[in-house]
C-alpha cells in the first residue's frame, strides 16, 4: 500500500502549468512544510521541518490554483511517486514527489493569518470568531446552560 497524509503549510503559491494537447490538464506543483514531532535536541540548529514536494493534476490541480496561498495550512493524502531525469550537465537526478488525492484546508481562514483572507478570495464569507478559552486551555460555559447539558 502507498498512502502519505501530511497536514503542513505552504512555502510558496503553487506553480501550475497546463499540458499541452487536445484537452489541457492542470498540473499544480507546491511545497509543504511539515513540522517535524520531535526536534533533535543535540543541535541547536538542527531542521525542525520536512519540504515535500506536492504535485497535484486535474481538479486537484485547479483546487490548489484557486485556493492555496504561501501560508496556507493544509491536509494532503495522497502517494509517493519516484522517478529521474538527466539534467543538462549530463547528471541523473533522483526525484521522490507526493501525488494529491484528496487536499482540504486544516484550519479556518481567521485562523490562517494571512490578512484575514486565509488564501481566499475577497467574495468569501467572513467566519464567527471562536469562543475564547478560559486561562486552564478549557472553553468557557456561559452561567445557567447547565440544563441544557446533556451530561451533568
Amino acid at each position: 500500500m502507498n498512502k502519505v497524509i501530511l497536514m503542513g503549510r505552504l512555502t510558496r503559491d503553487p506553480d501550475v502549468r497546463y499540458s499541452q494537447g487536445e484537452t489541457a490538464n492542470c498540473v499544480a506543483r507546491y511545497t509543504l512544510a511539515v513540522d517535524r514531532r520531535f526536534a533533535r535536541r543535540d543541535s541547536q540548529d538542527a531542521q525542525t521541518a520536512d519540504f515535500i514536494q506536492i504535485v497535484a493534476f486535474g481538479k486537484s490541480g485547479e483546487f490548489a490554483e484557486k485556493y492555496f496561498r504561501k501560508g496556507t495550512k493544509v491536509i494532503v493524502t495522497g502517494r509517493i511517486q519516484t522517478g529521474s531525469y538527466t539534467n543538462k550537465e549530463g547528471v541523473k537526478v533522483y526525484t521522490t514527489d507526493v501525488v494529491a488525492e484528496d487536499q482540504e484546508f486544516a484550519e479556518s481562514k481567521n485562523a490562517s493569518g494571512n490578512g484575514g483572507n486565509g488564501g481566499f478570495g475577497g467574495d468569501m464569507p467572513s467566519q464567527a470568531p471562536a469562543p475564547s478559552a478560559a486561562g486552564d486551555g478549557f472553553m468557557n460555559i456561559p452561567d445557567g446552560i447547565d440544563e441544557e447539558l446533556p451530561f451533568n
